[in-house]
């Protein structure tokens, strides 16, 4: 599945939101890598309650964490505001606590909606935040308590996250080409897709670049797939792609604007990220986004998980 390193040292892993679409792509290379990775459930340990933080850290006593948990309905935050404060900001407040008591890194994943998308050219780690919705505003209330909590941390921000796991844009246009002709998608919100895959070898290759050599450059990375498109390019690739594993029933994705497409949520028009520093100070370079998308479509088919939820319409975004 990956490009792993040459030598690598055995970590006690713990992955926080490890039953998600990120999280499982993360326990399962993690554990294909020979790491000994502990992914409790909710229940098992709740980040918005310290106590059970420290509980099942002083069980399992691992030597970093990935946290991969979030609140990420965007549209539902503008309603449950304070349960996406919750995991957001208090749960990212209480592992950068316990993690500091234990002096182990924290890997945080975040997102391009901590920006307003007003900026024309790719955003930089250095650029000033301003969050334009509750879920933007929550992620970045999360990143301030991390930095404000644990010296040994690195904030990942991604963007238009897909994988073969969880509901995601992807798998909705695979749903719904099977069954309408006609498919409505926002042509004017500009970003960059990126796959659950390449963004897990990029975390653990950070994690084990930091456990082999003791020492990283700590702080705000960004890391998406290379290449920015709009959303409705992005769907007419992933027709085109689908057309390749089965019959297609979708003959045009209709452009729409944002204003055809009201929500709850704002979402920034242009949320492209600028990945050039993580390569330099990790050497990870982020494969082309359409290279990663023709991968993870043919696992989507191959493992026969692209169709496992019906969406709400045909207008998305």
């Amino acid at each position: 599945m990956s490009e792993r390193l040459e030598i690598v040292n055995v970590m006690n892993i713990l992955i926080t939101g490890g039953h998600g679409q990120l999280g499982r792509e993360l326990w399962q290379e993690a554990q294909a890598r020979g790491h000994d990775v502990k992914v409790p459930s909710h229940h098992q340990m709740d980040i918005t309650d310290i106590k059970a933080v420290r509980n099942f850290m002083d069980r399992h006593q691992p030597v970093c964490v990935i946290n991969a948990a979030a609140y990420t309905q965007v549209d539902k935050a503008e309603i449950e505001e304070s349960l996406a404060f919750a995991v957001n900001k208090t749960g990212c407040a209480n592992l950068a606590q316990v993690c500091a008591e234990r002096e182990i890194p924290l890997f945080q994943v975040s997102t391009d909606y901590v920006f307003d998308g007003q900026k024309k050219a790719p955003y930089l780690e250095s650029d000033p935040v301003s969050p334009i919705g509750v879920y933007g505003l929550s992620k970045a209330a999360g990143e301030t308590e991390i930095r404000s909590n644990l010296r040994k941390h690195i904030i990942l921000r991604t963007s238009w996250l897909y994988g073969v796991y969880g509901q995601n844009f992807v798998k909705t246009m695979l749903k719904l080409s099977g069954t309408k002709e006609n498919i409505r998608v926002v042509s004017d919100q500009y970003g960059s897709p990126t796959s659950a895959g390449d963004l897990t070898i990029a975390i653990l290759s950070m994690a084990e670049l930091w456990h082999q050599h003791s020492s990283v450059d700590w702080g705000t990375y960004h890391y998406c797939g290379q290449g920015i498109v709009s959303w409705h390019e992005f769907a007419e690739t992933i027709i085109e792609l689908a057309r390749r594993y089965g019959e297609v029933k979708t003959t045009w994705v209709e452009p729409i604007t944002t204003a055809d497409f009201p929500t709850k949520a704002k979402r920034p028009a242009f949320s492209a990220l600028d990945c050039n520093l993580i390569k330099t100070n990790f050497g990870i370079n982020p494969k082309p986004w359409r290279e990663s998308l023709r991968f993870t479509i043919q696992r989507l088919y191959e493992s026969k998980t692209a169709v496992d939820y019906t969406p709400p319409d045909n207008s998305l975004r």
